[in-house]
């Protein structure tokens, strides 16, 4: 499945938009939580919808002779987006994850060298959910209403949140455990 394909349609359907603003979209604070994709992704991504008639283009003029396209999705793309959207799908596989990789062979490492990648690796989740709460400060006085883009803003959020807050009680979980070993 091109997933990638409905990221795409799926901003594109907010809003008209240019390729340059939807590679920008993916390194944004709240999709990079969950999603990415690399400029030279999005490119080729863009034609094959073109080819599939999901979406079209406008050229718009900037300046004196730099074109851009401003790329909008088309009654056919948005139905499909749509039925995309209602697939229920099955658990996909865990992401690959180096730090937990290091754990399941921490055998091969000293307590001591085993305790200062647990202190980093809490260090860097502590900064980025100090990061992600200050992101979610805009939702503190009331949870969007469900339907606009501020609600799916504030649900990938706290998403994020959790699973920070999940790690590092499972960061610290491991320190304790490492720290009765004598």
């Amino acid at each position: 499945m091109r997933t990638l394909k409905y990221a795409l349609l799926g901003l594109i359907d907010r809003e008209p938009i240019t390729g340059y603003d939807i590679s920008k979209e993916f390194e944004k604070r709240i999709m990079a939580n969950f999603w990415h994709a690399k400029h030279s992704q999005v490119y080729p991504e863009l034609k094959r919808l073109l080819d599939e008639e999901l979406i079209s283009f406008e050229l718009i003029i900037q300046g004196e002779k730099m074109e851009k396209k401003l790329y909008t999705i088309t009654p056919k793309g948005h139905a499909e987006f749509v039925a995309w959207l209602l697939q229920d799908e099955p658990l996909g596989i865990t992401p690959k994850d180096v730090f937990r990789l290091r754990t399941f062979f921490s055998d091969f490492m000293s307590v001591a060298d085993f305790e200062k990648h647990l202190h980093s690796q809490l260090d860097k989740h502590n900064l980025k959910k100090g990061y992600l709460e200050s992101s979610m400060s805009n939702y503190y006085e009331a949870v969007p209403k469900y339907g606009s883009k501020e609600f799916g803003d504030y649900a990938v959020l706290l998403g994020a949140i959790m699973r920070e807050d999940s790690y590092i009680a499972w960061l610290k979980v491991c320190l304790d455990a490492v720290s009765h070993q004598d």
